[in-house]
């Protein structure tokens, strides 16, 4: 594969990424209300999510689920119910010093995985994440040549990406906590989030 090809791809990719998302959103939550190291695992998650994504689009199951009306709906909602459920428990982690049994019990079975295990499955049930893979990485694949080479090249790029934008967002938010780190910012930012990410999760499930 062609250098200008991966640039290209990076180049179109790029927009996409800076659009905040649920990836923006919980990297922002896990450094307000964790650390700076919390947000640095939801963005390698995040990014890791990504090549769940480019393994199954090389081995043609995205290809599948994609031709698929059902298999997309449901993938869709699987998506949406997610966010939706990281959203309501990240309002709810607003009151967790107040109701810390209650928290637990909303707890998914992979919430001990912290912000990794959240961004990771935030983006493996990402239909948008999968349609990258399937509307615009074809278009930079070169034919006659191996396609799963080419997919894991353009996918090293889309994970630097991300990253990069995500690592950096890590550090303003980090930065910024200094200077806005009280229980009462905490909690309105928790709020917020969760605010962000139930409508996120509603926007996946219902969008055609």
């Amino acid at each position: 594969m062609q250098w200008h090809q991966v640039l290209g791809f990076a180049v179109a990719v790029t927009p996409l990424t800076l659009i905040p998302g649920t990836s923006f959103t919980l990297v922002t939550q896990q450094v307000i209300a964790g650390s700076r190291s919390d947000g640095v695992r939801a963005a390698v998650g995040s990014a890791c999510g990504l090549l769940v994504h480019a393994t199954f689009a090389a081995v043609g199951l995205s290809a599948l689920v994609m031709s698929s009306a059902r298999a997309l709906t449901a993938v869709k909602l699987l998506g949406g119910i997610y966010v939706i459920w990281l959203g309501v428990t990240t309002w709810r982690s607003a009151r967790r010093s107040v109701e810390p049994t209650a928290a637990r019990r909303w707890r998914l079975p992979w919430a001990r995985l912290g912000g990794f295990g959240q961004g990771l499955w935030s983006n493996v049930l990402n239909p948008k994440a999968a349609s990258v893979y399937l509307t615009l990485v074809p278009q930079f694949l070169t034919d006659g040549r191996p396609i799963a080479p080419q997919i894991a090249t353009l996918a090293a790029a889309h994970v630097a990406v991300v990253l990069v934008w995500l690592l950096f967002w890590t550090s303003v938010v980090a930065a910024a906590r200094t200077t806005m780190d009280t229980p009462r910012f905490r909690r309105g930012v928790s709020r917020l989030a969760g605010a962000v990410l139930i409508a996120l999760g509603i926007r996946t499930a219902t969008t055609s």
